[in-house]
């Protein structure tokens, strides 16, 4: 079901700024127990929406790992989209105009703080399993140092303790695009639509690998010489994230995911802030991803002693967290195995 919730107050950002109040867009899915201990909660990546159902077949749905008949799922749409939750295209009450550019920078650190008013605001005292890939792990992070009682379970995919500089360069690369629309800068609705196109053509770039576009891409001929397979592939990708998605929300939330440190402002190493995540932790890389390479998911599972480290094997990079969902469910049952965790699900 799909749901919104607003808190009336005044929500605090991490840059010193505020919003005058805040709407979270959320879905559940399944019956909560009695004694509220089913929860698994979602933690999406950056231009997903709460519909988890809807983006993670094959780990979340009726046949799968995470079935509603067993558990009681929750995903909350990230602070900054376009989906729901308050972002540019939301009406500042303070001017009753939508904010567009002038929405306030959100770190990541916000963004795991709308999840605690939601689960506030849920009654929820604990949950199960928190899971996130990519922007959606570096959340989950934030969300489980800040509040170490918040779950009994974290499994981090696809993800990383602080953002790279290679994956700012790409942000930032996709940001020049969409600004190089001078659309953008008339903040409205539909600004900056042709720059986000060549953002989602420039990300695609970091999402997939070279051996993805060689096995999906390639001209069925030798006499090409335009319009080759590639060229319409990420034309098709651009025209059609433009169809769901915002510019200005993009910028926002690329900004957010490009804030993400975990020792930022804690005054002490990397090293020794993992060492606070003491929880039984599942950190899976996948072995082809060039925007989070394995090195930084290693770097986690170092880190948490808590954690087990696991690898998925993939074609298709980055985007292998949300299409091997064979693999995750079988490194997540062996997880919950392992560690001998209460689990729900008739599979296991």
């Amino acid at each position: 079901m799909n749901h919104t919730f607003l808190y009336k107050k005044r929500f605090q950002l991490d840059s010193g700024l505020s919003l005058p109040q805040l709407e979270i867009a959320y879905h559940t899915y399944g019956t909560l127990n009695a004694d509220k201990s089913n929860v698994i909660w979602v933690s999406h990546a950056l231009t997903a929406n709460s519909d988890v159902f809807e983006w993670w077949p094959g780990l979340f749905g009726e046949n799968d790992l995470y079935n509603p008949k067993d558990y009681f799922i929750i995903c909350a749409n990230n602070l900054g989209s376009c989906y729901g939750t308050t972002g540019p295209l939301s009406i500042n009450i303070d001017t009753n105009e939508p904010w567009f550019s002038y929405f306030p920078q959100i770190t990541i650190r916000d963004m795991a703080n709308t999840l605690q008013v939601l689960k506030n605001h849920l009654g929820i005292v604990k949950i199960h399993t928190l899971i996130g890939g990519s922007q959606g792990g570096q959340i989950a992070q934030e969300w489980v140092l800040q509040h170490p009682e918040v779950t009994e379970n974290i499994i981090l995919i696809a993800t990383n303790a602080q953002h790279s500089p290679w994956g700012i360069a790409f942000n930032e690369s996709q940001r020049l695009a969409i600004k190089a629309d001078r659309t953008y800068f008339g903040n409205t609705t539909n600004g900056g639509e042709k720059g986000l196109q060549a953002a989602r053509s420039i990300a695609l770039l970091s999402y997939r690998n070279y051996d993805t576009y060689n096995s999906t891409q390639k001209n069925t001929g030798n006499n090409n010489i335009h319009n080759h397979a590639a060229s319409s592939y990420q034309r098709y990708q651009g025209e059609k994230l433009v169809k769901r998605f915002n510019a200005y929300s993009y910028v926002r939330l690329s900004e957010a995911m490009d804030s993400h440190n975990l020792a930022r402002e804690r005054a002490y190493s990397m090293e020794t802030v993992l060492n606070e995540i003491e929880i039984p932790t599942l950190v899976i890389a996948v072995t082809s991803d060039v925007l989070f390479p394995v090195n930084e998911q290693q770097l986690l599972a170092k880190g948490i002693k808590t954690a087990i480290y696991k690898e998925i094997d993939s074609l298709y990079g980055h985007d292998g967290f949300l299409i091997e969902t064979k693999q995750l469910t079988d490194h997540i049952k062996h997880f919950y195995q392992t560690i001998k965790v209460k689990t729900y699900t008739v599979n296991i």
